[in-house]
């Protein structure tokens, strides 16, 4: 039998489960597009895997179960897997390619801040400044963006864990970045950069609500990864019509879309849905500096990659940021798990003194 505990824990432990399973992703990609695999193909096929992958399974565990499915709620997964999925994936490609592999992380773990400020202009997030709990939300805020910001502009001294070894037998990202971009390229891709992420902060918000009125979160999942591999087929063939990009062999970069189709946009889907469902958008976007912090270290490992002071204090500052606006989350739920328990027992007293004063006048 589950204790109350260890359902509570759930969520906790399935966020790190998804930012550990995205920074093997990230990996995985960086290897694959250092061997010259075309983004926008890339998107397409893992959203096709993805698709592969999860048809037969909604079909057999929630095809009877399932709701209707009205075409108003499939207009509003079609657009949530336009923006949240398709955009988000193919403009973060075009971006990575005008700055630097620093900055786009950086940018992207802006996405907690994004997300919450999305939230709170929605009215699904709410923050009291003058409480514990929000000031620990804010403190989280101002550590997340000072930590994206070491990440993007401090160096400082640099640190090789283990030497030069190259576990993909690629070079290192340093030697790919031969030039350094133009001032205007730069400010387009940071431009570039920063609407992937808002569209990532929309489907985080919005997820929640089209949930409600379609809650088969297998179904949900699968047929945003069906629509979207219809919508990046679309964009990849016009963009690249030559035979021979698209083609893939029994190498890195089909191991690199079997694992970000199937895993990642199968599995960590379903579970980032799980995740909203049990929580809210916030709560699974201020997780997103752990997959930062993980991939730091995997890649110095695995990749032989150099880390900076700079990147390893920024990573800090993000993880500092992250266990803050958790425990500001985590004391928010406890507060209403008391309020509901107090009310629970006034409810239950007054019923038995209503029992008594029956029994006494009988």
């Amino acid at each position: 039998m589950e204790t109350v505990g260890s359902s509570s824990r759930k969520p906790y432990l399935v966020v790190i489960l998804i930012q550990t399973i995205y920074a093997a992703m990230f990996l995985l990609s960086k290897a694959a597009f250092n061997g010259g695999m075309n983004t926008f193909v890339f998107v397409f096929y893992r959203q096709a895997a993805a698709t592969l992958f999860l048809v037969p399974l909604a079909l057999f565990f929630e095809w009877k179960t399932a709701p209707p499915l009205s075409f108003m709620t499939f207009c509003k997964i079609f657009l949530l897997s336009f923006f949240g999925i398709t955009l988000s994936l193919d403009i973060y490609g075009v971006a990575l390619v005008y700055t630097s592999a620093t900055l786009a992380a950086a940018i992207t773990n802006s996405l907690p801040v994004i997300t919450f400020f999305l939230a709170l202009l929605l009215r699904v997030e709410v923050l009291k400044p003058r409480t514990t709990s929000g000031l620990a939300k804010l403190v989280g805020i101002l550590f997340c963006t000072a930590g994206a910001v070491t990440l993007a502009i401090y160096k400082g001294p640099h640190f090789n864990l283990l030497g030069h070894h190259n576990l993909f037998h690629h070079h290192n990202i340093q030697e790919h970045e031969g030039h350094v971009p133009s001032g205007k390229t730069w400010i387009k891709g940071c431009f570039l950069m920063l609407m992937s992420n808002i569209f990532w902060g929309l489907w985080l918000v919005f997820q929640a609500r089209v949930m409600k009125s379609y809650p088969s979160k297998l179904l949900f999942t699968t047929l945003q990864c069906f629509l979207s591999s219809i919508q990046t087929f679309v964009i990849a063939i016009a963009v690249e019509r030559n035979p021979y990009e698209w083609k893939l062999g029994w190498n890195l970069k089909l191991v690199a879309v079997a694992y970000c189709g199937i895993v990642v946009t199968g599995i960590t889907y379903h579970l980032q849905a799980w995740v909203i469902e049990k929580k809210d958008p916030v709560f699974l976007a201020m997780s997103t500096p752990l997959a930062l912090v993980i991939t730091l270290f995997a890649s110095a490992i695995l990749l032989g990659e150099i880390n900076s002071l700079g990147s390893i204090l920024g990573g800090l500052l993000l993880v500092g940021g992250l266990y803050s606006v958790l425990w500001a989350k985590s004391r928010e739920q406890s507060k209403v798990d008391e309020s509901c328990s107090g009310a629970e027992v006034v409810k239950d007293s007054s019923q038995l003194k209503e029992t008594k004063d029956f029994v006494s006048v009988v």
